[in-house]
């Protein structure tokens, strides 16, 4: 079964870090781009993060710049969301995507092959 499998999520204070997984199951991620996209209460789904299949080229949002980093593990299959200095409109289910090769945390959801079932973050005040 292809799959992929967030984990990491949890309850935080503001200005706390927190680190993400996505790990796939049933397929290699090796020409897969991964975004990470986020929701949050009473808001649209939107892009936070992606790193291209090669891992040489990242994407993020305004909001997160500077203070989350994207990485992978070719390895583990896995790719790694690095949150730090957390606020509370960081809160929200983060989902994990696949798409072919290349991403911008602009692209349409429905170019993604592979979701993940998403993990909490929360982060209080």
């Amino acid at each position: 079964q292809l799959q992929l499998v967030e984990s990491g999520g949890g309850l935080v204070q503001s200005g706390g870090s927190l680190k993400l997984s996505c790990a796939a199951s049933g397929f290699t991620l090796d020409s897969y781009a991964i975004t990470w996209f986020r929701q949050g209460p009473g808001k649209e789904r939107e892009g936070v993060s992606c790193i291209n299949n090669s891992g040489l080229n990242t994407d993020y949002a305004n909001s997160v710049k500077g203070r989350f980093a994207i990485s992978r593990d070719k390895s583990k299959n896995t790719v790694y969301l690095q949150m730090n200095s957390l606020k509370p409109e960081d809160t929200g289910v983060y989902y994990c995507a696949a798409r072919k090769y290349y991403c911008s945390v602009y692209h349409r959801e429905s170019t993604y092959a592979y979701w993940g079932q998403g993990t909490q973050v929360t982060v209080s005040s």
